[in-house]
């Protein structure tokens, strides 16, 4: 049964569903607050007076710190998590399978061995200003082969998914050898990508991200309808007119796109885009703009949660967001993994 609000005008029964709409907006709002929780919290901790000091003193010392230090790395995370959380939502209509996510299909492992490789032979000569370009075409790249690799008169979604696990493992390998075979120092900053981190993030990566962040949800919203029919059974699909491999190539593209460019900018962040999409679905019943919404809100709060333990529970460390990502995705992955097997 579908929980929903009425109202009556004029002898007719006007009906809108309003619980799945009011539980996004409470998360949104407790999103909002973990946002408040990383600008006050840190090495400096910030009264909430001196909070409101600082966001309407952006040349004061507090200011700088919130201004320059804090709200760039917050932003930069709650973006690169809603991204994941989308792309993760998208590729388990795509697949039908509640398993998939950016992990398992290669975006993260194309995106991963494109920017070692980067880090090991071009930024030494280019900097590190390509890197981001150099993640989002090798997510790219990636998923091209899986599908290249999956098409045989169409792509099915068994195939997808045990292309893309074998391809993931391929490109894991490549990465490890680049990895041993570069610098140390190289390879110091290739694992704290690889961990995954919004260190250091500024106002410049910030603005490139939310273009592009910003881009795809436009390609998004026109999709949306055709993302909810994905899981009906192909034959069903076609008879009802859906052209179902360009359908399911567009989604696969678009949700590549999205990790890509979160992955570029944040790291190879893991387990956001598998967690957000079932935590989204078991809030918001049914299929929807709601359950959309709502997967890129926790995955968003994922991320600034995340990297507010790593920057305040072992100070003065500062700690890549990813590690605490992971710490809650590899179990909730085991218990789904357990969960599909019985």
């Amino acid at each position: 049964m579908i929980e929903t609000g009425a109202l009556r005008i004029g002898g007719f029964s006007r009906v809108f569903v309003w619980r799945p709409w009011r539980r996004v907006a409470i998360a949104s709002l407790l999103l909002g607050l973990a946002i408040v929780a990383c600008l006050s919290l840190g090495k400096v901790p910030l009264a909430p007076r001196e909070l409101a000091a600082a966001l309407s003193a952006p040349g004061s010392d507090l200011g700088l710190i919130v201004w320059q230090l804090r709200l760039p790395r917050t932003l930069l995370g709650a973006m690169a998590g809603g991204a994941l959380a989308l792309s993760g939502w998208l590729l388990q209509q795509v697949v039908r399978n509640p398993l998939a996510s950016p992990d398992t299909l290669g975006v993260t492992g194309g995106a991963s061995a494109a920017a070692v490789g980067y880090l090991a032979f071009l930024a030494g000569t280019f900097g590190s200003a390509w890197l981001p370009l150099a993640a989002a075409s090798g997510s790219l790249t990636a998923v091209g082969l899986v599908y290249a690799l999956s098409w045989q008169q169409g792509v099915t979604p068994l195939r997808l998914v045990l292309m893309g696990i074998g391809l993931s493992a391929m490109l894991a390998a490549v990465t490890m050898f680049m990895l041993a075979s570069s610098p140390l120092s190289t390879t110091l900053s290739a694992y704290v990508w690889l961990t995954g981190s919004v260190y250091g993030g500024n106002w410049t990566e910030v603005s490139q991200l939310a273009s592009w962040f910003v881009s795809a949800l436009l390609v998004m919203v026109p999709l949306t309808r055709f993302a909810l029919l994905a899981p009906l059974d192909d034959a069903l699909a076609v008879g009802i007119g859906v052209r179902v491999q360009l359908l399911r190539g567009a989604l696969t593209l678009l949700a590549a796109g999205l990790a890509g460019i979160a992955v570029a900018w944040g790291g190879a962040i893991a387990f956001v885009g598998l967690v957000a999409p079932h935590l989204a679905r078991r809030l918001v019943r049914g299929p929807g703009a709601a359950q959309i919404v709502m997967a890129g809100v926790i995955g968003s709060a994922m991320v600034v949660l995340a990297d507010l333990l790593g920057r305040t529970l072992f100070l003065p460390l500062d700690l890549p967001a990813g590690i605490f990502v992971a710490a809650v995705g590899a179990p909730f992955f085991l218990g789904l993994l357990i969960r599909q097997v019985r």
